[in-house]
């Protein structure tokens, strides 16, 4: 049961990181530089573009992480299909928050880079936890109920 975590979570770990990468990295990088003008010349230090990129590559990695998060708690007995759904609405509110507090810039645009694939990876979970979550771990089959 560990050996198919593994390989899931390090490939949503790894397709998150590129997605912030190569999607989300270039116009965050837009931004910073669009403070410049001709009284002052962007100049970013190496150090500072390998930090807002590792900060965009660990925060959207640990994003893309969220399906696999989701079908443990359903293995664990926490959450199910119909839970995740009947809460839809609230998990839309917590991914626009999560987004305002993890995206290193402050402009819109990348906080929508992070909400939009949250609300999505929300809903691959709900489809996920349908799916792979039908005994949890300990061999008990979950309640149907809604709580």
């Amino acid at each position: 049961m560990l050996l198919p975590f593994s390989v899931v979570s390090t490939l949503c770990f790894l397709g998150g990181a590129a997605f912030g990468y190569f999607v989300v990295f270039p116009p965050a990088f837009r931004f910073l530089i669009g403070y410049s003008s001709e009284i002052l010349d962007p100049m970013p230090a190496v150090s500072e573009y390998f930090s807002l990129a590792l900060r965009l590559l660990i925060a959207f990695g640990l994003v893309f992480e969220l399906p696999v998060f989701m079908v443990f708690l359903a293995k664990i007995g926490v959450v199910n299909a119909s839970f995740l759904k009947k809460h839809r609405k609230y998990a839309v509110l917590v991914a626009f928050i999560a987004a305002a507090i993890l995206t290193p810039t402050p402009d819109v645009v990348n906080q929508l880079f992070m909400a939009g694939p949250l609300i999505i990876l929300y809903e691959v979970s709900i489809i996920a936890v349908g799916i792979f979550a039908r005994k949890t771990f300990f061999g008990f089959e979950p309640k149907e109920n809604d709580s």
